[in-house]
């Protein structure tokens, strides 16, 4: 596979690449001169599993207070640069432990020479990122518009301008918001290179657009060995991209731990509130990252206990009321109002009963 013969790369006290397990990544939306806003949106990515997480910083402040949002969290922190290489310099001097820049959007390569200065003398790496988006004119006219061979010249030029700087220490990102060409993109771009990819499907769109297209354009680059880390980009909570990413992975093997819902889209058999207790049991689960287990919520006597019984915990709801099974076995009956305690219970006392 690809990402097994990848460069490693160091992003604070996180390594991607070489076949070490893909990261995942999310990206604030407060503003970053907001130290304690930043902070807190931080901690909630942290707690939802995020590993990495990238800020913007469009100016000086937002540069000066990298230093300060360090302090405070535990994940590596990213800053995300366009147009003033200033900003990169200053985000490096703060004490970031990756910088995103698009090497042909900050002024040129004098300027691109003063950041990969700055990036050298602190030993981080530059991620390097194109889009579509901003691909560049003479790529447009000789490709006939914007393509995925376009996108790949593209970031591969601004790669080798780092390297004729005699700097290698870098990763590689490229961005369309068009799947196909996403994927094509990627699968021309991991043969030509041996940096490490970060993957994701840019403007992807709100929680429903955003993680089909973000499902099926990641899986298809990932289960060609391809990517080192990952973001899910929504229109919306960040929160919501690290749980789409943790499924993307777990779901592609590539990924263990965390609770998996399973449950029946419901049915006329249903007699009990199965979309509600759906949704609070999966919103429940978040909570307990450190264990991985399936749990089933099942809406009626048909098809549910079998299906709870092949699940680590469930329920099978019937008329008002469900059973209990854990481990295939149904341990009682059990009220409709207390389905969501009882399995809060279960889980919070799981690594004690195994």
């Amino acid at each position: 596979m690809y990402r097994d013969h990848t460069r490693t790369v160091r992003i604070g006290n996180r390594v991607i690449g070489g076949g070490n397990p893909i990261l995942i990544q999310s990206m604030t939306n407060t503003p970053t001169e907001d130290v304690a806003a930043t902070v807190a949106q931080i901690h909630r990515l942290e707690r939802a599993g995020c590993e990495i997480v990238r800020c913007t910083v469009p100016t000086r402040a937002a540069a000066e207070a990298v230093a300060e949002i360090k302090k405070q969290i535990s994940i590596p922190l990213v800053a995300d640069i366009h147009f003033d290489y200033r900003m990169a310099i200053a985000a490096i001097e703060n004490g970031a432990d990756k910088i995103r820049i698009n090497p042909g959007n900050i002024g040129g390569p004098d300027r691109v020479a003063e950041v990969v200065r700055a990036a050298r003398e602190r030993d981080i790496p530059i991620r390097v990122g194109v889009n579509s988006g901003s691909l560049e004119k003479n790529l447009v006219e000789k490709y006939g518009g914007v393509t995925a061979e376009g996108i790949v010249e593209s970031a591969l030029d601004k790669v080798h301008m780092i390297e004729d700087l005699d700097y290698h220490n870098l990763v590689i990102s490229i961005k369309s918001s068009d799947v196909m060409m996403c994927v094509r993109a990627h699968e021309l771009l991991a043969g030509k290179t041996q940096y490490p990819l970060h993957v994701g499907i840019t403007e992807s769109g709100t929680l429903i657009s955003g993680n089909i297209k973000s499902s099926i354009g990641l899986a298809l680059i990932l289960n060609q060995g391809i990517g080192d880390t990952i973001r899910v980009s929504l229109t919306g909570d960040v929160v919501e991209e690290i749980k789409s990413a943790r499924l993307i992975l777990r779901t592609l093997g590539l990924r263990r731990g965390g609770i998996e819902v399973v449950s029946c889209p419901t049915c006329g058999r249903t007699k009990i509130d199965q979309i509600s207790l759906a949704n609070q049991v999966e919103t429940m689960a978040a909570e307990f990252p450190e264990l991985d287990i399936k749990v089933a919520v099942m809406g009626c006597a048909v098809n549910g206990p079998g299906e709870a019984k092949e699940a680590d915990l469930g329920i099978a709801g019937g008329v008002g009321e469900g059973l209990l099974i854990k481990k295939g076995q149904i341990v009682r009956k059990v009220p409709e109002a207390e389905f969501i305690p009882a399995l809060r219970y279960e889980l919070e006392h799981w690594k004690e009963q195994a």
